[in-house]
């Protein structure tokens, strides 16, 4: 018999006060209308064992967990083009509303995170979050023209990327 053994994972996690009230932030996180805006096409089903379609079927998951304008966590799994199995590990994605003056604070947990794809999550994520920021406040710029800033943030080759 083998003993089971701790592990440690990596993740990625964002702190965040965003100038909106926290059930304005869950409509963000969670209405059909309003995902799109920065999540491409997109759907959320609005319960726990949900089904979760991001990025045109790009991401696909299941939520677990729903409290609005508090907790939402759901699955990430990628999906390249005609994929019906994801070649990348299931991941875990938690958005945790906390209210505070004079909005409210987000706090963004992604993991597991390969170490291959630390740097382009991080990028990512810091990208989607400053287009919700950008959505609260009226304005929806497109990803591709905040994605070379932040890549060069982070140190990402967007070549790489694109390529892979």
């Amino acid at each position: 018999m083998s003993k089971g053994e701790v592990v440690a994972e990596s993740a990625v996690k964002f702190l965040r006060d965003l100038p909106a009230s926290p059930g304005r932030l869950w409509e963000f996180l969670t209405d059909m209308d309003l995902l799109p805006e920065w999540y491409g096409e997109a759907r959320i089903e609005e319960r726990e064992g949900g089904a979760v379609s991001l990025m045109g079927g790009h991401i696909r998951g299941v939520v677990t967990a729903w409290h609005p304008a508090k907790f939402l966590g759901y699955t990430w799994n990628v999906y390249s083009a005609g994929e019906t199995v994801s070649s990348w590990p299931v991941s875990y994605l938690e958005f945790h509303l906390e209210a505070r003056e004079p909005g409210t604070r987000l706090l963004l947990l992604h993991r597991p995170i390969p170490e291959a794809m630390q740097k382009p999550t991080a990028m990512g994520w810091h990208t989607m979050l400053d287009i919700l920021q950008a959505g609260l406040n009226g304005e929806f710029p497109k990803r591709a023209d905040l994605m070379a800033g932040n890549a060069a943030l982070y140190g990402v080759d967007m070549n790489k990327i694109n390529k892979g």
